[in-house]
């Protein structure tokens, strides 16, 4: 599952792969956001640790956990 996170003043996204059910990162993005939580920690799918400065999070777009086809088998 894919998510971005877009920050304040900056054009640019993040973007990271999780392994993660939905429900449980949406927990977690919440809690990071609704707290007096400092940072919000992500570790994507190469194991690859993100700590991002909750203050400065404007929003985050979760995706979908279905796979992607690959080829022509669903044209």
């Amino acid at each position: 599952m894919d998510i971005k996170i877009g920050f304040a003043d900056s054009p640019r996204e993040l973007v990271i792969t999780l392994d993660s059910d939905q429900e449980s990162v949406v927990a977690q993005i919440t809690d990071a956001l609704n707290n007096d939580s400092d940072t919000l920690q992500l570790q994507d799918t190469k194991g690859r640790l993100y700590i991002v400065r909750s203050s400065r999070i404007s929003y985050v777009e979760v995706g979908t956990v279905a796979q992607r086809s690959v080829g022509f088998a669903g044209a």
